[in-house]
């Protein structure tokens, strides 16, 4: 596999347990992670779920600086929901930790484990919302359009970002 250099896009939502601690603790090991950097994170985001009835979501996005291929960094994001408890039980189903790569440079890609941009990125006002809190400008490969664009074009009314106090 070719290791690469890359800034890359992720969003995290967590809805089960201690939803902040969480995603701050997912943010601190990626940081602590060999060849990874965070450049930028998001505020955190109380968001309506998608699927079946459960919980709201807490979301947020961070861009990550890494020197790996995507696949290995897949891995990697899957080996730290794993650290939390992450089992894949049912599509949309309520989850201690979910980070999804959303954008990988400029890079378009289609394998069996990995498609990038990730193909929910220009539906999703949970993953857009806090993306474009932190890099508006950044330009989705298929679209041609920038994260800013694509979040005018999204319903965000059940997304609400979080204060301090809550």
């Amino acid at each position: 596999m070719i290791v690469q250099s890359g800034q890359c896009a992720i969003a995290l939502g967590s809805n089960l347990g201690d939803s902040r601690t969480i995603l701050e603790s997912a943010l601190e090991i990626l940081h602590q992670t060999p060849a990874i950097s965070l450049l930028a994170r998001s505020n955190w985001y109380q968001t309506e779920a998608v699927g079946p009835p459960q919980p709201d979501y807490l979301n947020g996005a961070a861009v990550i600086q890494v020197y790996m291929s995507p696949q290995q960094l897949l891995d990697r994001l899957l080996e730290i929901e794993a650290q939390f408890g992450r089992i894949r039980r049912e599509r949309w189903g309520p989850r201690t930790l979910d980070i999804d790569l959303l954008l990988f440079d400029d890079i378009i890609l289609n394998t069996p484990t990995l498609q990038l941009p990730h193909p929910g990125i220009k539906e999703r006002a949970f993953v857009l919302v806090p993306l474009a809190e932190i890099a508006p400008d950044w330009i989705e490969p298929i679209s041609g359009k920038t994260i800013a664009q694509l979040l005018q074009a999204v319903d965000c009314s059940g997304v609400r970002r979080l204060t301090l106090a809550d």
